[in-house]
């Protein structure tokens, strides 16, 4: 069997492997928790760089998604805040976060229009690195820091790591076109990339849910079934709001798939801990959704071409 026949058949799988890597070695997993937002910080480029200023488009497509992530985030917040803080922001924070870095990726697998998520990417990218500072700094307002001082320490923190690196690919494409090029042509770099980033994220997620006492196993269940009818639910609307703009593979990927590195890392540094629960467990959800959805298209490409063959 050859590198790239392995490579092919072990992608679908690198995911859940990345995710039960995380879950078996998580006492090993502070070591190398600091490299997390520098991974982010490197799938963000290698995205960026895949669209050139001429295709960026600003179509219904991302306005139709983009409503749903802002408006639909804080909607869902509201509605479950009765139920508790906890609960709340968990399910926020797995509809508010950006489209995953390797989105644009898994899109272009499955037949969907690449330059078109990440277009959506950037802009959800974008609004999440400029919105994040206020609403985390409003829900976070027990923690006895000025909001401006909050503001101000967030900011700082989340904006460079969202923004940089849309700057350092534009600057890239004019002063090193053909390295900014090469950049562009690896995006499947990104993949990898994010399965290493899913085993920190998930190995410090699980750290964290094996501390916590055993009265808030009921907590933690509420949240990962929130995170699940979450995920399905951006999906299914994703699908519906692509197949109106001609894209239902885009629509389904740029709302459903989640940057939840991004997500689990927001959600334990601003947020309160335990919601990083639900991002943890959209880890899972998504994965999931998105191994069934390669597996398929696998399935019906070699039947087309057996079929091909036949013919």
């Amino acid at each position: 069997m050859s590198f790239s026949t392995f490579r092919q058949r072990i992608k679908p799988w690198m995911l859940p492997i990345a995710m039960l890597g995380g879950l078996l070695f998580h006492n090993f997993i502070d070591s190398i928790a600091f490299l997390a937002p520098y991974l982010i910080f490197v799938m963000l480029l290698i995205t960026f760089c895949r669209v050139r200023p001429s295709e960026f488009k600003v179509t219904y497509l991302s306005y139709g998604l983009l409503t749903v992530q802002v408006i639909g985030s804080l909607l869902v917040y509201f509605c479950l805040l009765p139920m508790g803080a906890d609960i709340a922001e968990g399910a926020f924070i797995c509809i508010f976060c950006p489209t995953a870095t390797a989105a644009p990726v898994i899109t272009g697998m499955l037949g969907g229009s690449v330059p078109r998520l990440a277009t959506f990417s950037i802009i959800s990218n974008i609004t999440v690195a400029f919105l994040a500072p206020i609403l985390f700094t409003i829900m976070g307002s027990e923690a006895q820091i000025p909001f401006m001082e909050s503001l101000q320490l967030i900011a700082v923190k989340v904006v460079p790591l969202i923004v940089l690196p849309l700057a350092v690919a534009l600057i890239m494409l004019r002063v090193t076109p053909k390295v900014h090029r090469a950049i562009a042509n690896h995006q499947s770099l990104s993949f990898y990339i994010w399965a290493v980033s899913l085993f920190i994220v998930v190995g410090r997620a699980v750290s964290f849910i094996m501390s916590e006492p055993a009265d808030m196993v009921p907590e933690m269940l509420w949240l990962a079934l929130f995170s699940g009818i979450v995920c399905c639910a951006q999906f299914y609307i994703g699908r519906k709001i692509g197949g109106r703009c001609g894209d239902k593979i885009a629509g389904a990927q740029g709302l459903g798939q989640k940057n939840t590195v991004l997500a689990i890392w927001m959600a334990l540094t601003y947020l309160h801990p335990i919601s990083s629960v639900a991002p943890a467990a959209y880890v899972a959800w998504q994965n999931t959704i998105n191994s069934a959805q390669l597996y398929f298209k696998a399935k019906r490409d070699a039947s087309q071409l057996n079929a091909g063959r036949k013919n």
